[in-house]
C-alpha cells in the first residue's frame, strides 16, 4: 500500500494542497479516500477475482479516458476556484467531499490499476492461499497506504504556517496545472 501510494501523482498533489489549505485533517481525509480505493483494488487482486481484473485490463482505454477527463475537470475547478483564507479553515469543505473526490480519482486512475497488477504479479498472488493470508494482505495494503497519507499530511502540515493567502492561490494554480497535465497524459495513454 505504501509503495503504490507514494509515487507522485494527482492524488498526492491534491493531498498536499488540501493539507496546506485545511490542515492535517483535510490531508488525512483526502488520503483516506485514496487508501479506500487502493484497498478495493487490493481486495479484487488478492481474492483472485480474475473476471474483474480481466475486465479492468480490457476496459483500460475507457478507464484512462474517463480518469483523464476527471483529472482535467478537477484541475480546471482548482485553477479558477478562489481558495478560502487560511484563517477560515473552520468553514472548509466537508471531509466527506475530500474522501469522495480522492476515492473516485484513485479508482479511475489507470496508474493505480497497473501498479496493483504489477506488484501483485511479482508477489505471486495467482496461486491458491488461505483466505486469512489474503485478508492480512488487504489490511496491509490499507495500513501501508494510510501510513503514506498520514506521513504526507504531517510533512505538508509542517510547512503550512509558511503559506499566506496569496501563496495558497499560486499553490492552487500550480497544483491545478499539474493535475490537468496528469489528465492530458492519461488521455494520451488511452490511445497508445
Amino acid at each position: 500500500g505504501f509503495a503504490i501510494s507514494a509515487p507522485v501523482g494527482p492524488v498526492n498533489v491534491l493531498c498536499v494542497s488540501r493539507t496546506i489549505k485545511k490542515g492535517w485533517l483535510g490531508g488525512v481525509a483526502s488520503g483516506l479516500g485514496a487508501a479506500a480505493a487502493d484497498t478495493i483494488y487490493g481486495s479484487i487482486a488478492g481474492f483472485s477475482i480474475t473476471l474483474i481484473i480481466s475486465w479492468l485490463v480490457r476496459e483500460l482505454f475507457w478507464i484512462r479516458l474517463i480518469g483523464g477527463l476527471l483529472l482535467i475537470s478537477i484541475g480546471l475547478v482548482y485553477y479558477f476556484k478562489r481558495p478560502k483564507s487560511l484563517r477560515d479553515t473552520a468553514q472548509a469543505d466537508s471531509a466527506g467531499s475530500d474522501i469522495a473526490t480522492t476515492f473516485l480519482l484513485t479508482l479511475t486512475n489507470p496508474t493505480t490499476i497497473l501498479s496493483f497488477l504489477a506488484v501483485l504479479a511479482v508477489l505471486g498472488l495467482a496461486e491458491r492461499r488461505p483466505w486469512t493470508l489474503t485478508i492480512f494482505l488487504v489490511l496491509g495494503i490499507f495500513v501501508g497506504a494510510m501510513s503514506w497519507w498520514i506521513l504526507l499530511a504531517l510533512i505538508s502540515g509542517h510547512f503550512r504556517d509558511r503559506f499566506n493567502d496569496r501563496a495558497v492561490v499560486w499553490m492552487n494554480r500550480i497544483a491545478a496545472l499539474a493535475i490537468g497535465a496528469f489528465g492530458l497524459i492519461t488521455i494520451a495513454l488511452a490511445w497508445k
